[in-house]
C-alpha cells in the first residue's frame, strides 16, 4: 500500500466527532470535493477519539504504511468486537491508494464517492461503539443506532 500522510496533530484530534460527521455529510452530498488525504485524516481522527475514550494515547506508529491501520490495531486491543471495522479501515486505505496513485483515472469520482462512504461508515461505527459498547458483537447496523442517526440525533453528537 502507498504510504499515507503524517498525522495532522500529535496533541489530539482537531475536530469533534460531530464536526467530522457533519463534514462527511457535506462531502457525501458533493463527493467531487472529497480529497483522499482529508478523508484518511478523518478516519485517523475518529480512531484517535476511540483511543482517548478508552484512556490510551493514540499511536503514531504505522502498519502496512498507514497510521490508520496501526490505530485500528490499537483500538482492537482487548476489545475483539472492535475488529468489526477492520475491513472498513483497510478499504479506506485502499481507496486512498487508488485516488493518490491514479489521480487522473476515469473512475475518480466514483472512487471519491466510495471513499467518502467508507469514511462515513467508520465514523458511524466508532461513534456508535462509544455509545453502545456491545456494538460490533453482532452487526454495526443495529436498528436503535440507525434510528437515532436517521432522526438527526446523530451518533457522536456533542
Amino acid at each position: 500500500m502507498n504510504a499515507a500522510p503524517a498525522p495532522a496533530s500529535a496533541s489530539g484530534p482537531a475536530l469533534s466527532l460531530a464536526a467530522i460527521g457533519r463534514r462527511l455529510d457535506e462531502l457525501a452530498a458533493d463527493p467531487s470535493r472529497a480529497e483522499a488525504g482529508e478523508l484518511l485524516c478523518f478516519g485517523e481522527a475518529v480512531l484517535e477519539h476511540w483511543a482517548r475514550a478508552r484512556g490510551h494515547e493514540p499511536t503514531d506508529g504505522r502498519r502496512e504504511g498507514f497510521r490508520l491501520l496501526a490505530l485500528h490495531r490499537q483500538g482492537a486491543d482487548q476489545d475483539p468486537s472492535f475488529n468489526a471495522c477492520r475491513e472498513t479501515c483497510r478499504e479506506l486505505a485502499w481507496h486512498y491508494n487508488l485516488l493518490t496513485l491514479e489521480p487522473a483515472d476515469a473512475e475518480r469520482l466514483q472512487r471519491q464517492r466510495m471513499m467518502t462512504l467508507v469514511a462515513k461508515h467508520l465514523y458511524l461505527f466508532v461513534s456508535g461503539k462509544m455509545e453502545t459498547q456491545k456494538l460490533g458483537e453482532f452487526c454495526c447496523s443495529s436498528r436503535p443506532l440507525r434510528t437515532r442517526v436517521d432522526s438527526g440525533d446523530g451518533a457522536g453528537s456533542e
